[in-house]
């Protein structure tokens, strides 16, 4: 067996650091930009008398150093090969978040808006599987020209791991001679509406509720008449960029529609291992900055004349979370690595329990880290000049989107019953209720 990562990747990750050292930490360090990620970071990101959006300063700076990374040939690398890209593997894109994130905040890898020198690309897998060409062309290309951004509209006010329950309803209707459809309801979370082009939004269009089947997904343009942006959710980590959408009597021809009809909700939740694995990679990187930070902290402070890390009080709790990293790490990159061989659809049947294992731990174990981070500093590590507090409100998120802790639980807990996965004993696919409907939630929470 051999654990060693690939000399390749550790040569690529060199020239990724090279990147950071030359090109953004010059970014970093002009026209106070540095309030983007110091004390300041929460109100320079956020602009307050505009509904709490993101800054167009803080917007700005992003979009410059997405532009350079795209120019040096990082900022595409997960995308394929014939879209400018590298087709970086799961493997690859594991470490790389890892260790991006062991680096601390930073320009390099802001996830509070998914921003990232090497970028996760979710939407163009689901263009280029579901997509018809002329829709590749318009939302892959488009995409990464900057003429297209598409959020995503599945979550409702009232149903979010609930998916199959949705109350947004689509029918067919005909206006001024093109057949199309007609969709009224109402969505929340849909983060990005203040900048995309389009929202992916899902629908009921046949079916009853607790159907998985029925659903389809409606590609909107914003703005579109009837399609209206009710508030802008504030949240834990500001600034926000999650509205909540009323939809009335907004219309779309049948082309508007990406994939099958009927067949959404499978669409949705195609490429939620990668994104789920990439997550858990980011979580433990900023788990292991954590520890890091409070180890050297502790051999420093010393209060009483002596240092902290002399106190076991301070050691263990901080050996049991560097135990938990080091363990977790060879589990999410031998889950990357099992991902990388073999088939996509094999993924969820074989080992999304694992993908779930790797991922509702590390977003948990980020924010004890974060937490303990902030006890081992003391004042300071509650104050806002370190980033523990940052990263805690920020990781504790995820601990809800690409699938709730608890939902993922249950999906480790199927396979490990035998529920479904492998080592399914013969049940019928799904659960249903007296009424034969299928009463298993969907691997999305609220987002």
């Amino acid at each position: 067996m051999d654990f060693a990562i690939p000399q390749d990747l550790e040569d690529y990750y060199a020239e990724l650091e090279a990147f950071i050292e030359n090109t953004i930490e010059p970014m970093v360090a002009k026209d106070d930009n540095i309030r983007f990620f110091d004390h300041r970071r929460e109100d320079a990101r956020t602009d307050w008398e505009r509904g709490g959006l993101p800054s167009h300063d803080w917007e700005d700076l992003l979009r410059e150093c997405r532009k350079a990374a795209d120019a040096a040939g990082h900022w595409r690398f997960s995308a394929p090969k014939k879209y400018g890209g590298r087709d970086g593997s799961n493997l690859w894109m594991a470490v790389i978040r890892d260790r991006f994130a062991q680096r601390g905040l930073g320009l390099h890898n802001d996830l509070q808006n998914e921003h990232s020198i090497v970028g996760n690309f979710p939407f163009v897998a689901m263009f280029e599987t579901f997509g018809t060409e002329e829709q590749k062309q318009e939302f892959i290309t488009g995409g990464f020209e900057g003429t297209r951004r598409v959020a995503f509209g599945l979550t409702e006010p009232d149903h979010g791991s609930d998916a199959t329950w949705m109350e947004t309803k689509a029918v067919r209707e005909t206006r001024d001679g093109v057949d199309g459809w007609r969709i009224d309801g109402e969505k929340m979370w849909i983060t990005g509406m203040h900048v995309a082009t389009h929202c992916a939004m899902f629908a009921r269009t046949g079916g009853e509720n607790g159907d998985a089947s029925g659903i389809t997904c409606f590609l909107v343009p914003n703005p579109t008449p009837g399609l209206e942006i009710e508030e802008w959710m504030w949240t834990f980590n500001m600034p926000t960029d999650h509205p909540r959408l009323s939809v009335n009597n907004v219309w779309v021809p049948d082309e508007a529609i990406l994939g099958v009809e009927g067949r959404g909700l499978a669409l949705a939740q195609s490429f939620v291992h990668q994104n789920r694995i990439r997550q858990a990679a980011s979580s433990l990187g900023a788990a292991q900055y954590c520890v890091e930070q409070s180890v050297e902290y502790a051999r420093t402070r010393k209060p009483f004349g002596e240092e902290l890390a002399r106190n076991q009080a301070i050691q263990f709790p901080l050996v049991e979370l560097a135990t938990q990293c080091e363990m977790l790490r060879l589990l999410i990159y031998k889950t990357a690595w099992d991902m990388d061989n073999m088939p996509h659809e094999e993924i969820e049947k074989t080992i999304s329990d694992k993908v779930s294992m790797c991922n509702y731990w590390a977003n948990r174990l980020v924010c004890e880290a974060a937490d303990r981070a902030m006890q081992v500093h003391g004042g300071m590590g509650y104050s806002r000049h370190k980033p523990f507090e940052h990263i805690y409100r920020h990781h504790r998120r995820y601990r809800i989107t690409e699938g709730s802790e608890e939902i993922q639980m249950r999906k480790v807990g199927g396979h490990l019953f035998g529920f479904m996965g492998p080592n399914k004993h013969g049940q019928a696919k799904g659960e249903k209720d007296a009424k034969g409907k299928s009463t298993e939630p969907t691997d999305f929470a609220v987002r």
